[in-house]
């Protein structure tokens, strides 16, 4: 395992000491989630096999093994493939779900005989892949034709952000997205991951020809980030609105890509 690798398997590791509480049971990543969950149940049927990568806790998973899906979940670190176990025992669905502690990076490893019937990518883990053009090369050859491939990822130009970061005075930090990478790291020790913020631009060139991006959406257009979930749990009912309004905006021209998350859909051809 490379050294980079092994620095962001730490990070994850740490991060996932707190990681549910500090976003999937938040006001914010739970309806973030539900907003994904939408296309997963359009794309995803009873049956089929699907590659899940930085599968985190597991939360997913869980949900698409629910709905008749067989998964097999990755994570490059081994705290959160723990953790996402024990989800997956407790939900009685575990005997559909196969985990597994694996990089995105190194997917190859399953092999060409692993046929699936799509792939996923929740919130943001293909951002942290220094290269996303050997990834699409593999997952090209893992995915049946006409597969689809639902990647959620960050944004580049975010409202919320820019104006958050403004409220409180600090100018460089309201466009950090537009940086080409970010190196990120939790405590002293604690291993650090890079960050980077492709256009959809530049992931529809990186996955050609083999795949065809067939639509996408955004994601918190209007929903605060997960850093003002107090703001959300001291105005619930505006956090509210805020959300179903979401759902209608980031499916518009330019405003979808003003979000906080882009939610890809490919397709193998």
């Amino acid at each position: 395992m490379a050294t980079g690798t092994n620095s962001a398997q730490v990070y994850w590791d740490h991060a996932a000491k707190t990681y549910d509480r500090d976003f999937t049971e938040t006001l914010v990543g739970c309806a973030e989630r539900d907003a994904v969950w939408e296309e997963l149940e359009l794309a995803f049927h009873f049956g089929q096999r699907i590659l899940e990568l930085n599968c985190g806790t597991g939360v997913d998973a869980v949900h698409l093994a629910g709905s008749g899906v067989k998964v097999l979940a990755c994570d490059i670190s081994p705290r959160m493939i723990e953790m996402a176990r024990e989800r997956a025992r407790c939900s009685g669905l575990a005997e559909r779900i196969e985990f597994r502690v694996l990089a995105t990076e190194d997917i190859a490893a399953l092999g060409d005989r692993a046929r699936f019937d799509g792939v996923f990518s929740n919130f943001a883990g293909l951002n942290c892949v220094e290269d996303l053009a050997s990834v699409a090369r593999t997952l090209a050859r893992l995915l049946k034709p006409g597969g689809r491939a639902l990647f959620c990822m960050l944004g580049r130009f975010v409202l919320w952000e820019t104006a958050w970061s403004l409220m409180h005075g600090s100018l460089r930090q309201a466009l950090p997205r537009f940086t080409r990478g970010v190196t990120a790291g939790h405590l002293a020790g604690s291993g650090t991951v890079r960050v980077h913020y492709p256009s959809v631009r530049t992931m529809r060139r990186i996955f050609a020809p083999e795949f065809r991006l067939r639509e996408w959406r955004g994601i918190g257009v209007t929903l605060p980030p997960a850093y003002a979930e107090s703001w959300a749990r001291r105005f619930p009912r505006t956090f509210s609105r805020l959300a179903r309004a979401d759902r209608r905006l980031g499916r518009m021209p330019v405003l979808r890509g003003m979000a906080d998350l882009v939610l890809l859909q490919f397709a193998r051809r």
